[in-house]
């Protein structure tokens, strides 16, 4: 018990979820066509944030409704999600460390193609 709240005091003090939002923003802008971006998270708290990054990403930006835009000028996702990887019941076995582990990523599309 006592581990997690230490846990929580460093996180807190080192700023550390609001620098992973920060680090994703700037490599997903640094991405070139087709570039990938695999984060590995080993908190819950990491995980919700890498994965509501890359899920806005994924999808296209939302415009009001009741705006006349036609379904050829929408705007189009400017990524692809990856399937998430979780570790095997081996590695987990072979390294107990893994357990928490949780692999997210993502491919950058280029302007104009669909996912």
């Amino acid at each position: 018990p006592a581990t997690r709240t230490f846990q929580a005091v460093r996180i807190f003090i080192n700023q550390e979820l609001e620098d992973l939002e920060t680090g994703l923003k700037q490599a997903f802008d640094l991405l070139a066509p087709f570039g990938r971006l695999v984060v590995i998270s080993f908190h819950s708290l990491e995980d919700r944030i890498v994965k509501r990054f890359l899920a806005a990403q994924a999808s296209a930006p939302q415009l009001d409704r009741r705006l006349p835009i036609r379904a050829v000028d929408l705007p189009l996702p400017s990524a692809k999600l990856l399937p998430r990887v979780m570790p095997s019941d081996a590695e987990v076995a072979f390294n107990s460390r893994a357990r928490s582990a949780v692999m997210r990523g993502l491919i950058r599309l280029p302007q104009g193609a669909t996912a």
